[in-house]
């Protein structure tokens, strides 16, 4: 038991120097989160109606995305009160020592430095397989997770509620995640830059698949 802790211990250091020497995309997220909890990161927030309409801009220096758990209690088989925690669907944005509360409406927010990709046309991908082994969906799915942790070259297209297509991002390695302390949130790393999606819809898709 020992001995397979000590080599689980080895392997997450090796991956962990690994990440620091190659540039690992999950690694710049984690330390991405970490400053924007103890100081804030700096972001362009747009805000958007369910077309996909401009509705406010916000920018803040020093800016941190939290979560809202509610209380929540269950029983259990012998009447038991259980007593457990979910996220609402109120994000709080913390702006230069101010508040938002936001409920509803899709956010993007742009960390300062990340550009859009303002040229982009959403194009029909049309793909066939080469006969290599790592074209095989298992291998692919196992491959593709590795790869997204050290980042991918991808077009991020994010569209409205309804549909209706907001804006485009392309990077040479974009990273993304599920944070599970945010509501409805999906977070992306494009070339060392945070990118928060909120309530939106949208594609991340590899690059290759465009050529």
């Amino acid at each position: 038991m020992k001995k397979n802790i000590k080599k689980i211990v080895g392997v997450i250091a090796c991956v962990t120097l690994l990440c620091a020497m190659t540039g690992c995309a999950m690694l710049d997220s984690a330390i991405n989160d970490l400053k924007g909890s103890l100081i804030g990161n700096g972001y362009v927030i747009d805000t958007y109606d369910n077309y996909g309409n401009k509705v406010m801009t916000t920018t803040g220096d020093k800016i941190n995305i939290e979560g809202n758990p509610v209380e929540t209690t269950s029983y259990d088989s012998s009447g038991d009160i259980i007593t457990g925690y979910e996220l609402s669907s109120i994000i709080t944005i913390n702006i230069d020592g101010k508040e938002i509360q936001s409920c509803g409406d899709t956010c993007i927010f742009e960390q300062k430095g990340l550009n859009a990709e303002v040229d982009f046309q959403q194009e029909n991908i049309y793909s066939n397989t080469n006969g290599s082994i790592t074209d095989n969906t298992y291998i692919a799915g196992i491959v593709n997770k590795y790869k997204n942790m050290f980042g991918k070259s991808r077009i991020v297209v994010v569209k409205s509620q309804l549909g209706q297509p907001i804006t485009a991002y392309s990077g040479d390695e974009v990273y993304w995640e599920i944070p599970d302390d945010l509501p409805k949130m999906t977070k992306l790393m494009i070339d060392g830059k945070a990118l928060y999606i909120h309530r939106a819809n949208f594609q991340i898709i590899d690059k290759a698949l465009l050529d």
